[in-house]
């Protein structure tokens, strides 16, 4: 069968790569054109778009690229109707890609969404239009099944694929050495992915390094951003003084490090199963957070999904006002104490209960492929 298969970030890039993998046990004959990155390429997409191009974050971020953005809209339309898929599917990504799903489905195609929009934090008056564009919803919270109950919407959760990841990564043993990194325990500094985000949240990350002098702190440098992009932010820093840094190593660095600083997003969940403890840190552009604030306030009591999967604080959160030095420093503080280290680890114990068994992208794409077989 044709998969045309839209991923628009690092994440879905990830997960989309081993959706594929996993695609490919259960149809032997699968061919694959992708929205994504450079994972879903080297298994076996036919990569169209690489998300590099697509990542435009907050409200207004949007508005300024909407030109380059619609272009990718009908280039997309025109890429799928050459290649005439048996499916689409989207992975993530709601606001491209729920475009999309509508479209498609008007074009008379099946559509399956792997791994929700997070339509409870934001739009649940969406849910309507996902009841008439997707055929199948496959979910990766376990509090999504009964988000969708209640508009009678029956959604397959199957686990979440962080899990497998995670389980089969094997740390390298020569990480410090290779790295030039000393015997101190670490802290890992995980400011995002996309230019945005890295430029406003590392420099207030920066600013603690120096009130722990027992303590390296070591950069997680991400693969969609060159090495030069975090030079030009460190040369301009005036807290930049032996700071370490390593590109595409996030996992080996989780797995040496004691804490981290990590902006919030698929990383915090992907540090607590590293089993770090972590702060959770998040600075947006001012008016995209008053937009945002005002659409999530009433419905969401926290922006980790640590916490919202666990249902309390179980790491802390500073947004926007709260991500100062001051805060940050003494929250640092906290989670370097044996007590707090306990507490922590011991949720992320109920977390990884909660996120269920290992196998999510089998389980995928058995539904999937089981779905267009009964067609």
């Amino acid at each position: 069968m044709k998969y045309y298969v839209i991923a628009g970030e690092a994440s879905g890039d990830l997960h989309g790569s081993n959706l594929l993998k996993a695609l490919k046990k259960e149809d032997s004959a699968a061919d694959f054109r992708v929205w994504g990155g450079d994972l879903m390429q080297a298994a076996g997409g036919d990569l169209r778009k690489h998300y590099q191009e697509l990542a435009f974050m907050g409200f207004v971020e949007v508005v300024k690229n909407l030109r380059t953005i619609l272009k990718n809209i009908e280039f997309c339309k025109a890429d799928i109707i050459d290649y005439q898929p048996d499916v689409l599917i989207l992975v993530d990504y709601p606001g491209f890609n729920l475009r999309i799903a509508k479209w498609a489905k008007e074009q008379g195609l099946k559509v399956i969404y792997y791994i929700s929009p997070q339509l409870w934090a934001w739009h649940a008056s969406r849910v309507h239009d996902i009841k008439k564009t997707v055929d199948k919803m496959l979910v990766i919270l376990p509090f999504e099944e009964a988000f969708y109950q209640k508009y009678d919407y029956k959604v397959e959760f199957v686990g979440h694929p962080l899990l497998d990841v995670i389980e089969n990564y094997k740390a390298s043993p020569d990480f410090l050495q290779q790295n030039n990194l000393s015997e101190k325990p670490i802290i890992a500094l995980l400011p995002g992915s996309r230019k945005q985000e890295i430029s406003r949240m590392l420099e207030v990350m920066l600013s603690v390094t120096s009130d722990f002098p027992d303590y390296q702190f070591v950069i997680a440098g991400a693969p969609s951003q060159p090495k030069e992009f975090y030079d030009a932010i460190l040369k301009e820093s005036k807290f930049s003084a032996s700071i370490s840094f390593v590109q595409n190593q996030t996992y080996d660095l989780l797995s040496h490090s004691t804490a981290a600083l990590v902006t919030s997003g698929t990383a915090t969940l992907e540090t607590a199963l590293f089993n770090v403890p972590e702060v959770v840190c998040y600075k947006g552009g001012a008016m995209s957070y008053a937009i945002a604030k005002r659409l999530v306030a009433k419905r969401i009591k926290f922006i980790a999904l640590v916490n919202l999967i666990v249902d309390r604080l179980l790491v802390k959160e500073l947004i926007q006002n709260e991500l100062i030095t001051s805060n940050l420093r003494q929250a640092l503080q906290e989670i370097l104490q044996p007590e707090k280290v306990n507490v922590i680890k011991k949720g992320y114990e109920e977390l990884r209960e909660k996120l269920g068994n290992a196998g999510a992208s089998e389980r995928a794409a058995r539904l999937v492929v089981g779905y267009l077989s009964e067609l």
